[in-house]
Formats: structure tokens, sequence, C-alpha cells
């Protein structure tokens, strides 16, 4: 549980710069160029996930329950999913309603990914690492709409094509999770 905590700590806290230390953040960037931040960036949040991903692979090996999931709350999260698979597409859908109306569509899609998660599974390590993105998603979307509004930030108006095709992805993207990715890379089977 240390490592899985020194990675979440490392990955989440590389994601939180501008949350938390926006000053210092600006200061690096200037003096060392966007590039050279970009790069220095990347990889701490790469060092952190990979950290992240391997001691949660462990921790997953020896599991300790704090309470057990009823089954009904397995299919909730099936459902629930599709939803953060659409708010994760309308991130990168130029020009959808989304986007448009909802402003930070990826930190609501991993709110509702972490929430999702947390419904479905009891065991320590679980509930540290999505609770842990639970928690930096929702102190994140609050400070993204703080900084919009002292921005006087607009968002243009949605379009239709795109935001079907958002959805559309976002179905297409949920279904080859659930029935084939999630399986291989989790190693876990949502159905079946």
């Amino acid at each position: 549980m240390f490592l899985l905590s020194c990675g979440l700590f490392i990955f989440l806290g590389v994601h939180s710069l501008r949350m938390f230390a926006p000053d210092w953040r600006a200061r690096m960037l200037q003096g060392y160029g966007e590039g050279l931040w970009k790069g220095a960036y990347s990889a701490a949040s790469l060092l952190g996930f990979v950290l992240l991903c391997w001691a949660y692979a462990q921790a997953r090996q020896q599991v300790v329950v704090l309470w057990s999931v009823p089954l009904g709350m397995r299919h909730l999260t099936v459902l629930l999913m599709l939803f953060s698979w659409i708010l994760l597409v309308a991130a990168y859908v130029p020009g959808n309603s989304i986007k448009a109306r909802l402003h930070h569509p990826m930190l609501l899609g991993v709110k509702v990914w972490a929430l999702a998660h947390l419904l479905a599974n009891g065991s320590s390590a679980q509930v540290l690492l999505f609770g842990s993105f639970l928690l930096w998603a929702v102190a994140c979307y609050i400070s993204v709409r703080q900084r919009d509004r002292a921005a006087n930030a607009m968002y243009p108006a949605g379009r239709m094509v795109p935001t079907v095709l958002t959805l559309l992805l976002g179905v297409v993207a949920w279904a080859g999770f659930a029935l084939y990715l999630h399986k291989l890379l989790i190693g876990v089977p949502i159905f079946g």
C-alpha cells in the first residue's frame, strides 16, 4: 500500500500543480521553457502512473476487504461507466454540446469512473486508488471552474454532428473496454 500511495502521490501531485502551486508552475514554465517543462511533466506523470499500476497489481494480490459489495452495484458500475466514457470522449471531440455545457467533461468523467468503481469494489487498495482519484477530480473541478469564472471563460455552443459523434464514440469505447479490454488489461471480466 505504501508504493501505491507513492504512485498516487506522484501522479496526482504532478496533475495538481496548477491547482496547488500555480505561481511555482508558472516560474518553472517560464524559466525552463515549454518544451523542457512538458518533458519533465510527462516523465514524472509516467513514473507515477507506472508505479501506481505496478503497486496496485501487487496490492490486489493481498486483498483486505473493507466491505462486501452487493451484486446490484456491479450492474450500476457498468451503466455509470457508459457515461464516464462519453464524458471522456467529449473532452476531445471539438464542437460537441456536452463540452459546451459541462466545460470540463474529462474531470467529470474521472469523477464518474472513480465513484462507479468505489461502488463495485470494497478492498483497501481499491478504496485508496479510486477514492484518491475521486477526491482529486472533485478538487480539480472546483479549481478549474474558479479559474473559468475569474477569467470570464466563454465556451462556444455545441453542434449536433460533433455531439452525435461524441455519443457514438463514447458508446463504442465503452463497449470495447467492457467486452474485451477490461479483462485483457485489468484481468477482471465485466460480462460473464
